[in-house]
């Protein structure tokens, strides 16, 4: 039995997506068709609506206090059922038509990060010439993953870190980390993490509360 069998929970955190989010699962759900599985949507307090689009065609969405993604995700992943978890941005720059062959490297390591082989912000790429060395990735904040449901810890330290603590978490409990590449499609024109500056500043912050859990 491939691990693939053994049932996978995606997750997803949104904020103002509704937009994306039924292409999101409907995109999921074909992939997926031959394959046990759940989509689990967390909402973080958004108002236009994501969540009442998610409850009709998730099989859970939830609502929570805004407080991140990282804490999203980690709300996620405590729900999820299956043995084998999935984080996916559900603003689809992450093509979830890979979601097989990510899952698919967990035969071989404990989790699995599907790195963009072009990374559009300096901070991203700072980022991961500095831990990306340290994990063994190279897009050390892409929030594409897959893990054996044991990987994640159960609390987070460093607050909004973008999904980074999770790889320390992982690195420093002992679990092989590895890593599938891909051609990333177009970002789109505003990221939920804000505009350039903004965007760099906060992955800059993240990069050094992730050196900081790890060294301590």
């Amino acid at each position: 039995m491939s691990i693939n069998d053994k049932g996978i929970s995606i997750v997803t955190t949104t904020w103002n997506e509704k937009e994306n989010i039924e292409e999101l699962i409907r995109r999921i759900r074909i992939t997926l068709q031959d394959t046990p599985y759940e989509i689990i949507v967390v909402d973080d307090s958004s108002s236009d609506g994501t969540l009442d689009v998610a409850k009709r065609h998730a099989d859970l969405a939830v609502s929570k206090t805004r407080e991140g993604q990282t804490k999203g995700l980690l709300f996620g992943a405590k729900l999820a059922k299956f043995p084998v978890v999935v984080t996916i941005d559900s603003d689809l720059e992450n093509n979830p038509e890979l979601i097989p062959s990510l899952v698919g490297k967990l035969n071989v390591f404990d989790l699995a990060v599907a790195s963009r082989k072009v990374l559009p912000r300096f901070s991203e790429r700072w980022a991961s010439k500095i831990l990306g060395r340290m994990f063994g990735v190279s897009d050390f904040f892409s929030n594409f993953r897959a893990y054996k449901k044991e990987t994640i810890g159960d609390a987070l330290e460093g607050g909004e870190t973008f999904g980074g603590e999770f790889l320390v978490i992982a690195k420093k409990r002992g679990f092989r980390i590895g890593e599938l590449t891909y051609e990333p499609p177009l970002r789109r024109s505003k990221p939920r993490i804000g505009g350039t500056i903004r965007a760099n500043l906060r992955i800059i912050v993240a990069t050094w509360k992730c050196l900081l859990i790890y060294w301590f």
